[in-house]
């Protein structure tokens, strides 16, 4: 069985430390760089995943059979693998009416990571 796994941006200085944040976490989820995984076999849209960060979860036991979610509604599903606190932050943020500004914060955040503390140009997404 697969290891539902958030996908980041390695290239950004941001995302590096925002991965590195939610390990401290303790999530059952790897967090691992987007660089180094097979994007086509986990069933992520490389374009999409530079634009929003990408969540593979195992829905059924089988390695072939995966789910992506991206942007906000990842971040929820991974924090749903970690202690009970968290789930309850992921599940929150996962429905109306938390989910709509998580959506938007999420947005804002992206189109403006490279101004973000650790980030540089090479996090600005085009």
């Amino acid at each position: 069985q697969r290891v539902p796994t958030l996908l980041y941006d390695a290239d950004c200085g941001f995302c590096t430390q925002s991965a590195h944040w939610l390990r401290r976490r303790r999530l059952g989820a790897a967090i691992e760089p987007l660089q180094r995984a097979d994007l086509a076999a986990l069933g992520v849209d490389p374009v999409r995943a530079r634009l929003e960060i990408p969540f593979v979860s195992d829905d059924s036991g089988t390695p072939r059979h995966t789910t992506v979610s991206y942007g906000a509604e990842a971040v929820a599903w991974a924090l749903l693998t970690g202690g009970p606190g968290w789930r309850l932050v992921g599940r929150l943020l996962l429905h109306p009416p938390l989910s709509w500004p998580a959506r938007a914060v999420y947005v804002l955040v992206a189109a403006n990571r490279h101004r973000l503390p650790g980030a540089s140009e090479s996090c600005r997404i085009e």
